[in-house]
């Protein structure tokens, strides 16, 4: 499998936005226009796009609709979406929009057997999004740690038909202080499912650092503030990989 470094467009309240740490409240905005800055980062290289609709995080319900659609056709390559995907008729009608794969945070600590029935309906479609403190899994656009450990979510949907687990180590995310490499690696060791790598990737030796573990599972990283704020050139990180395979 292909090592993929995949871009993030995030939306709140139709802006292109990034967090720290998921907060809301330290939100910066790149601007009115994600359909522009999903085809920058097309442009750049990437096979992929990752989107999350912060509003429907946390409100549990999409709220972005409009942009994702806008952004879906617009673009040639696929596109990821994560963000108020809690059951069948929503992932239904996201899919439908030409989301080509989904992403089940909350509601696979929620309702583990809705992802299983999702996976069902919708085979290769359906991803988890883990997003963990300290090994522990956060959810509610990361209000709430509980008391589940990622590796023993992680391993609830081992046969299920999920494509894969993006890991976000909420302590990294938007910090570009590097990725959690440990701990994704533990995690990745311990199921089948290929894991992609998210929050910290900051610079070039991070993408290289993972790179080093795509044997053990480590399928990806997403980047998001890093390639914003330019301490990761996206293009040149492509054709890292490009030149590695």
């Amino acid at each position: 499998m292909r090592f993929e470094l995949i871009p993030a467009v995030d939306l709140k309240a139709g802006h292109c936005v990034r967090l720290q740490q998921g907060r809301m409240a330290d939100a910066t905005d790149y601007g009115d226009n994600p359909v522009a800055m999903a085809l920058r980062w097309q442009r750049a290289g990437a096979s992929r796009l990752h989107v999350v609709d912060l509003d429907g995080a946390f409100s549990g319900q999409p709220e972005n609709r409009q942009a994702i659609a806008n952004i879906c056709v617009a673009l040639d390559i696929p596109v990821q979406l994560g963000g108020g995907l809690r059951d069948l008729d929503t992932i239904s009608a996201t899919l439908e929009l030409g989301v080509q794969r989904v992403i089940l945070g909350s509601v696979a600590v929620a309702d583990p057997d809705m992802v299983i029935a999702a996976c069902r309906h919708f085979p290769s479609q359906v991803c988890v999004g883990i997003d963990a403190k300290a090994g522990m899994v956060a959810v509610h656009g990361w209000d709430d740690v509980t008391s589940v450990k990622a590796i023993d979510l992680a391993r609830r949907f081992e046969d299920a038909g999920v494509v894969a687990i993006i890991y976000t180590d909420i302590a990294r995310d938007g910090m570009l202080t590097g990725p959690n490499i440990e701990e994704t690696l533990k995690l990745a060791q311990s199921v089948t499912i290929p894991v992609i790598a998210s929050g910290g990737v900051a610079r070039l030796d991070d993408v290289r650092a993972l790179i080093q573990h795509a044997d053990d599972g480590i399928a990806g990283a997403i980047t998001g503030r890093a390639i914003y704020e330019g301490t990761l050139d996206f293009s040149a990180a492509v054709a890292m990989l490009d030149g590695a395979e």
